[in-house]
Formats: C-alpha cells, sequence, structure tokens
C-alpha cells in the first residue's frame, strides 16, 4: 500500500472562471490536508487576486518544484512568470495560455513520479487551443500524453451512477459513422475493468443504450442495434461482461431503471450526460478511466457568469478530489490483490488405463 499522503496534483483550470475559487474554498476546510497533500498548479499572483477578489482566507505555499511540496499545506507551484490580465467572466487568449501552462507541468510532474493522481479545474476548450494543444478537450489531450497506447473513457459519475461514452467530443453528424463494433467492444472492456479495478465491484452489470429512438424499432429507425451494438455486446458477453440491452434511452433515467447497473453506456455526449447532469449537477464527477493516469475533474464547466461572484458550489471539484483518492487506492488494492496469482492445486484428470495395464501385465510375467 502507499507510503504518505496521496499527492494530489490540481491543475486552475480557465483563470477567468471559477477555478481558483472552487479550489481555495475546499481548502479552507483543515480537515482537507488530513486526507492528501495538495499540489496546485498555477500562480500564486493569480492565485491571490481571486483570494483577495472573493474575500477568501486560504492560506497557501509558494513553491517552484513539486518535490519542495510541504505535508500539511497547501502547495502551489509556479508555472508562470509573467503578468496576465484577470477578465472575470471573459474567455481570453490568456486565460487559456494559462490554463495550459499548468496542465502542461502537471503532466510533466506526473511522468516524473512527483504527484499520484491529477484533478484539472475547468478549462475553456476553445481559448485554450494552440500549437501545442489541438484537441477537443482534457480527456484526449491527457490520453495522448500518457496513455502509451491506451485508450481513455470518459465516465460521469457520482454515489448512485456511472455513465460512460462510446463517443465524447464529437459533432452530432459524425456520431453514427464512429459507433463501430469494434469501438462499443472497446470500451465496454475498458469500463468493466474500471468497475472492477478502479472501483472494486467484482461482477459489475452493465446496461448499454440504444443509439436510435426506441432502439430503432426493429430496423424501421435505424439498423445499428442489430447490426452493430448488439453483436459487439455478444462478443463481450463471450469475454465474462455482463452487460445488458440496447435500451431506448429517453426513459431509461426518467424510470429509475440505471439503479439496477453498476454502470450505463451511452453512446454519445449528450445522451449520456444530459440525463446524468439533471439528475446530480452538484456532485457528479467527470472521470478518465482506462489510463495509467488516475485524472478526475467537476462536471461543471467555467462557470463564466457566476465568476468572481463568489457563488460557486465547490461541492463537485471536492468530490473530484475523494474519487480520485478512492480509484488511486482501489487500484493500489486491486493490484496487490493479483499480483501473486495462486498456482493450480489440482491435477487435470487424464486416461491412465494403459499404465494399469501395463502394470497388470508385468504383474503377470
Amino acid at each position: 500500500m502507499e507510503k504518505g499522503k496521496i499527492r494530489v496534483g490540481i491543475t486552475h483550470g480557465d483563470i477567468n472562471g471559477v477555478g481558483y475559487e472552487v479550489i481555495l474554498k475546499i481548502f479552507s476546510e483543515p480537515g482537507m490536508l488530513d486526507l492528501c497533500q495538495p499540489i496546485i498548479y498555477g500562480s500564486p499572483k493569480i492565485a491571490s487576486f481571486h483570494r483577495k477578489a472573493l474575500e477568501l482566507t486560504t492560506n497557501f505555499l509558494t513553491i517552484e518544484r513539486a518535490e519542495d511540496a510541504v505535508e500539511g499545506k497547501v502547495n502551489l507551484v509556479t508555472c508562470m512568470e509573467d503578468e496576465v490580465k484577470i477578465e472575470f467572466g471573459k474567455p481570453t487568449k490568456e486565460s487559456g495560455h494559462a490554463a495550459l501552462l499548468a496542465l502542461e507541468r502537471s503532466i510533466l510532474d506526473y511522468r516524473s513520479g512527483l504527484i499520484d493522481v491529477l484533478v484539472t479545474a475547468p478549462i475553456n476548450k476553445y481559448t485554450i487551443q494552440s500549437n501545442e494543444f489541438h484537441f477537443p478537450g482534457h480527456t484526449e489531450y491527457i490520453q495522448t500524453c500518457v496513455g502509451d497506447g491506451a485508450e481513455a473513457l470518459m465516465i460521469l459519475m457520482n454515489d448512485s451512477l456511472r455513465v460512460a461514452l462510446v463517443t465524447t467530443h464529437l459533432p452530432v453528424r459524425k456520431i453514427a459513422d464512429a459507433i463501430t463494433q469494434e469501438a462499443v467492444l472497446q470500451k465496454l472492456q475498458i469500463f468493466d475493468r474500471a468497475l472492477k479495478r478502479d472501483f472494486g465491484i467484482s461482477n459489475p452489470r452493465i446496461a448499454v443504450l440504444a443509439l436510435n429512438p426506441h432502439a430503432g424499432d426493429h430496423g424501421l429507425l435505424g439498423s445499428e442495434e442489430t447490426e452493430v451494438i448488439q453483436p459487439a455486446m455478444e462478443l463481450a458477453s463471450q469475454k465474462g461482461i455482463y452487460c445488458f440491452g440496447p435500451f431506448p434511452a429517453d426513459g431509461f433515467f426518467g424510470s429509475g431503471a440505471f439503479a439496477d447497473y453498476d454502470g450505463v453506456l451511452a453512446m454519445y455526449h449528450d445522451q449520456g450526460l444530459a440525463p446524468f447532469k439533471a439528475l446530480s449537477m452538484s456532485n457528479g464527477v467527470n472521470y478518465t478511466a482506462g489510463l495509467p493516469l488516475v485524472r478526475t475533474s467537476p462536471d461543471h464547466g467555467t462557470a463564466y457568469d457566476i465568476a468572481g461572484k463568489g457563488l460557486a458550489d465547490e461541492a463537485s471539484m471536492r468530490q473530484a478530489i475523494f474519487t480520485a483518492i478512492d480509484v488511486y487506492r482501489n487500484r493500489l488494492r486491486f493490484d496487490e490483490a493479483y499480483a501473486r496469482p495462486l498456482r493450480k492445486q489440482y491435477y487435470e484428470k487424464r486416461d491412465d488405463s494403459d499404465t494399469l495395464n501395463l502394470t497388470a501385465a508385468d504383474e503377470n510375467e
């Protein structure tokens, strides 16, 4: 098991949004420092500006390197030296660049073994775009940086519901072409593995949503269910994965059917995230499964409309930190339990009649 407190890297996200507000609010609670060693990636000048503007009192220790982090303190790694203009509620190239610098530094430190998990505050997916960042979001960027060939799976979750996505940040007109048998099978395998290793569920049950209305109505409204999704589910079942459906998506959440399953696999972003956020906006967590790095984030965005007003709810960010810690510990327990599997304690049955006959012949001689 791990020694010492888990080192939680936290990026400040878009500096014109609510990232610093929720981070500073969370670590104004002394008990948080008993659970982990926080290492925030950002700027002491920007953090101080937010703290003063929001009339918060959270103290932090400015450090130049994650190696200098002090246990029992809120450590803040300086990722930029330039003066940056802060404009609450406005998406700017400067705020996007500041978010990227913090993210890059956190990934570098993770690869160097200086943090154990990563929690990312919300970014603006447009302003962060640059020559260094040309991805639809955090998930795809982190997969490229630390995936080592592994495929990421986006999971939105709370205490009672986990929704994973086959496709993520993709234009609606391209979704149907992206729903292939290979993609559905791959996501089912990653999801099943994550439920077992990351969440400690020994025999997870996964509900699979249909792509088309009424699950295609036997081909009347689309054939993806019978030609793509069901064959992928059959292959998954052959691999020992308990998956059920495909279920029509419209009534699945409203009826409460999700409560019968450990996870739900949706075909596209809004199919899964719209009902999830309607059911759990205040304490939901975005978890990136399938990668060596444990990464979480709150399930809300930059919230420009309330930035700088002190109105941001920190509950989702706090839960993101808790989830990262829990998943990290679950992985340690799982890997330890399966590190040295027991050898077979039995011998396979075989036909030994020839040996018996030979022995009898020897006795007769």
